[in-house]
């Protein structure tokens, strides 16, 4: 298994944010992590990654601990955490990626400039190369996070709200990388939110809103019960939602 999480909850001071979390994701799935704002998915990731401290639980990768498995791990944050006034350019933020390889050398490598550029270009993005980051559009900043993390050649990949704020062409190239990498054999999770598209995009589905709700196969997940479950509502939004993403996965639309 890429993930097992096990009895999982995270508080923030006395509410609730994760309660009891039980799930597994095999490696090689392109999982969407789905539920109302404030659900906890943020959260989620954040309580994996070890950024926020669990109240209890356990959680492995490739069945070990975290502190074993960090190289294997690549996290995509919100574009809102990032500082983008911070005087760096394009290159160099992807560059960093590359840190972890480094082993006490104090520059980069010709070997690791050259991976730079190459992401950059699998990416439509050379030519932004020297650009500081806060000049970039809202789509072409998600991208270079992704780069980034493209660059950590890891087997897990933890992205949060990637198509938030995005124009479609930058979503459909982030798309077609996350699928790239799931052929490759990668394990992908994406905080989403657009339910129409979730069909189109991930093979599986985790149904998020303080506990888990459901996780599994897309078709078996993505129901009008468990979204309205979900999201505590009932009616006409969930059954269009669930009507327009079975539409788009069997492409009727």
């Amino acid at each position: 298994m890429a993930i097992e999480v096990d009895q999982l909850t995270v508080n923030y001071e006395k509410t609730s944010a994760l309660w009891d979390l039980r799930f597994s994701v095999p490696q090689g799935r392109l999982v969407g992590v789905i539920g109302p704002n404030g659900a906890g998915k943020s959260t989620l990731f954040k309580a994996l990654l070890g950024i926020v401290k669990p109240l209890s639980g356990k959680i492995l990768f490739f069945g070990k601990p975290l502190s074993e498995m960090k190289h294997r791990v690549a996290y995509v944050p919100q574009k809102g955490s990032i500082d983008w006034d911070f005087p760096i350019t394009v290159f160099d933020v992807v560059l960093m990626g590359r840190y972890r390889f480094l082993k006490g050398l104090k520059w980069y490598r010709k070997a690791d400039k050259e991976a730079a550029a190459r992401i950059l270009r699998r990416l439509g993005m050379s030519e932004l190369a020297g650009r500081q980051i806060s000049e970039l559009s809202g789509g072409q900043q998600q991208r270079l996070f992704i780069a980034r993390a493209l660059m950590q050649e890891a087997e897990l990949y933890l992205l949060d709200e990637p198509f938030a704020g995005v124009d479609k062409a930058s979503e459909g190239v982030i798309m077609a990388i996350l699928r790239a990498l799931k052929e490759e054999g990668k394990t992908i999770l994406v905080v989403h939110h657009e339910l129409s598209s979730a069909a189109e995009y991930f093979d599986s589905a985790l149904l998020l809103n303080t506990s888990l709700i459901a996780h599994g196969d897309i078709a078996d997940v993505l129901t009008p019960e468990l979204l309205s479950r979900t999201y505590g509502q009932k009616g006409v939004l969930f059954d269009e939602a669930w009507r327009l993403s079975k539409e788009k996965a069997t492409g009727l639309n």
